[in-house]
C-alpha cells in the first residue's frame, strides 16, 4: 500500500498535505479535509465513523451519486442473504454467458470485454463456475460480466429492498451493468455516502445476513485490486476491506479500516463532476491519510465486541 501511494506522487503532482500533523478533534479534521478536497474541481462526499468511540465526519453524506461499482456491495450481500434462505448455495455451478435484458424494453445487449476491469472469465462463456468465483471476481476486480449474471439471479428490487432493512433508505439498484437504453433514461444505481457507511458498518460488526456470511464477505474485501484512493498512502500494516468504483468524472471508494490495535473504523469517498481525475484521486487518497491519522492517534479502551 505504501507503494501504490509513492507511485501517486510520482504520476501525479501531489503536495505535502495536513494529513503531516493529525487534527486534534472532528471538527479540525472537518476542516482539513474540506480544504483538501476544495482544491479540486468536483463534487465530494465523506463519510467517516469510528466503530470504537462512534465519532463521525459527515460531508455532503446525503447527496445522491451515480453508484458505479460500488453497488456490487450491496449485490454481494444479498447472494449471501438468499443463499443463507436456501435458494440457492455459493457453492452451486451458474452458466457464464454474456446475453442480457434492459430494464427498458428486455432487448438483448452484451458485454464488451475490453470495457471490463476482468476480461478472463469471457474465455468461460457457454462453461459453469462456483457462484463463489462469480461473486469473487465481481468484487476484487469489479467484473461487470459477472455482476450482470448474478443481478440475474438475485434481481435488483430484491438487492434494494435489502439494503431498506439495513437501514440505507437511498441506495437503489436497478439494473445489471452497461445498460445503455436504461442508462439514457436515467435509471442507474445510485447510492449516498451515509448508505454505503451503514451498510459497511452492518459488515464489520458481523451483522450484515449473519456473522458467516460477514465474515466471508470481509476476507473477499481484503483481495481487492484497486487500491489508489482509501489505502493507498496508509501503512502496509493497516488492512483494508474495501469496494472502488468509477464512472467517467466520478471516483469512488468505500470499506472498512483495520488499525493494527484491533480498533477499525468505517470511510466512504465519493465524488462527481471530476474535471481531472489525476489530481482528485491523490487528493481523495490524502483525505483517507488524514482520517487515519486522526483515528490512529485517539487515545481509547477497545470494545471487546469490536476486536
Amino acid at each position: 500500500m505504501k507503494t501504490i501511494g509513492i507511485l501517486l506522487c510520482v504520476l501525479f503532482p501531489c503536495v505535502v498535505s495536513n494529513a503531516q500533523e493529525a487534527a486534534k478533534d472532528t471538527r479540525s479534521l472537518q476542516a482539513q479535509v474540506q480544504a483538501e478536497l476544495n482544491d479540486q474541481k468536483g463534487f465530494f462526499a465523506v463519510a467517516f465513523k469510528d466503530l470504537a468511540t462512534g465519532e463521525t465526519l459527515f460531508w455532503n453524506e446525503h447527496e445522491t451519486f451515480h453508484a458505479a461499482s460500488t453497488m456490487k456491495t450491496p449485490v454481494m450481500i444479498e447472494v449471501y442473504k438468499q443463499a443463507a434462505a436456501g435458494k440457492f448455495s455459493l457453492s452451486d455451478r451458474v452458466m457464464v454467458k454474456n446475453e442480457f435484458r434492459s430494464i427498458v424494453d428486455s432487448s438483448i445487449y452484451q458485454l464488451n470485454p475490453a470495457d471490463d476491469s476482468e476480461q478472463e472469465l469471457y474465455k468461460l462463456t457457454g462453461e459453469q463456475v462456483p457462484l463463489s468465483d462469480l461473486v469473487y471476481r465481481m468484487i476484487i476486480q469489479s467484473s461487470n460480466l459477472a455482476t450482470n449474471i448474478i443481478m440475474g439471479m438475485v434481481g435488483g428490487k430484491n438487492v434494494t429492498q435489502t439494503m431498506r432493512q439495513l437501514g440505507a433508505k437511498d441506495i437503489v439498484v436497478l439494473r445489471g451493468v452497461e445498460d445503455t437504453k436504461a442508462f439514457d433514461k436515467g435509471w442507474n444505481n445510485t447510492t449516498t455516502a451515509f448508505d454505503l457507511m451503514l451498510i459497511f458498518e452492518k459488515i464489520a460488526r458481523l451483522q450484515a445476513v449473519n456473522i458467516h456470511a460477514s465474515e466471508s464477505m470481509i476476507n473477499t474485501l481484503f483481495d481487492q485490486h484497486f487500491g489508489t484512493i482509501i489505502p493507498a498512502m496508509l501503512p502496509k500494516e493497516v488492512k483494508v476491506a474495501h469496494k472502488t468504483g468509477n464512472i467517467t468524472g466520478s471516483q469512488h471508494d468505500s470499506g472498512i479500516i483495520y488499525l493494527p490495535d484491533g480498533r477499525k473504523y468505517v470511510l466512504v469517498i465519493l465524488s462527481k463532476g471530476l474535471e481531472d481525475e489525476k489530481t482528485a484521486v491523490p487528493a481523495m487518497a490524502r483525505v483517507s491519510e488524514m482520517i487515519y491519522r486522526y483515528a490512529s492517534r485517539k487515545p481509547t479502551h477497545l470494545d471487546n465486541s469490536l476486536k
